[in-house]
């Protein structure tokens, strides 16, 4: 489909239909009428528009993007407290997680297993 709908390109630019509306007028967004006299958004539009990339969606209940799936490649209990060491792709991650939580999830060597990551605070090293 070439078009969307008023309600359909103002959800896919995150902004309201009444603002649409105003671009529309204000001669920042050009539209056309379908055969209701009713205001139709070309793709071509929406995309020129919208500030940031689609993002990926998570797919899932949770809120985080940052999905690391991998294998388990080590997991060592001390008390109530583990750290679990995941292999994914060319990176490692390693949580530290409670005892209880390795047992629940049935984590050891091997297990298939997914890092979600989800920071207030990412810190950056340059490569040399």
């Amino acid at each position: 489909m070439s078009d969307l709908s008023l309600g359909d390109a103002a959800r896919a630019l995150d902004v309201s239909v009444d603002t649409l509306r105003r671009w529309d007028r204000d001669g920042k967004l050009e539209t056309t009428r379908d055969e209701g006299n009713r205001r139709r958004v070309p793709v071509s539009e929406v995309e020129r528009l919208r500030s940031h990339p689609d993002r990926h969606r998570t797919g899932d209940a949770l809120s985080t993007r940052n999905r690391f799936p991998g294998v388990v490649s080590s997991v060592e209990v001390d008390g109530v407290m583990a750290l679990v060491e995941i292999e994914a792709g060319p990176h490692r991650v390693t949580a530290a997680i409670t005892r209880d939580a390795v047992e629940e999830l049935g984590l050891a060597e091997g297990v298939e297993a997914t890092a979600m990551v989800k920071a207030t605070s990412v810190m950056v090293e340059r490569g040399s």
